[in-house]
């Protein structure tokens, strides 16, 4: 049986190397998180609790204002939303967020 961890380090990463980094103007580069460089709440629409907009005309879902999977308390919300995640991922359960109204 595995040693129950005493820290939460696996909750918080850093790639202060990437040509990127920090990835969102505002941020601060001190408390950015990587780990979820691209947010697995991306595909809940309206549903991921984050400060996202709908691009005018495209429709797109623009995510560049929203920090909330960067910062600390980012680990435990996606945690919480997962099985919103796992949910959509269903075959039955896609068309509610598909992109395209023609696919519900």
């Amino acid at each position: 049986m595995p040693e129950k961890t005493t820290t939460e380090n696996y909750k918080f990463f850093q790639h202060k190397e990437c040509e990127y980094f920090p990835c969102h103007e505002n941020a601060d580069p001190e408390s950015f998180n990587c780990l979820f460089c691209y947010c697995p709440l991306y595909t809940l629409k309206d549903k991921c609790g984050g400060d996202f907009e709908y691009m005018e005309g495209s429709g797109i879902k623009d995510c560049s204002n929203c920090l909330m999977p960067h910062r600390p308390e980012g680990f435990d919300h996606i945690m919480n939303k997962w099985p919103e995640v796992r949910d959509a991922a269903k075959l039955d359960a896609a068309p509610e967020y598909a992109l395209d109204d023609e696919l519900k």
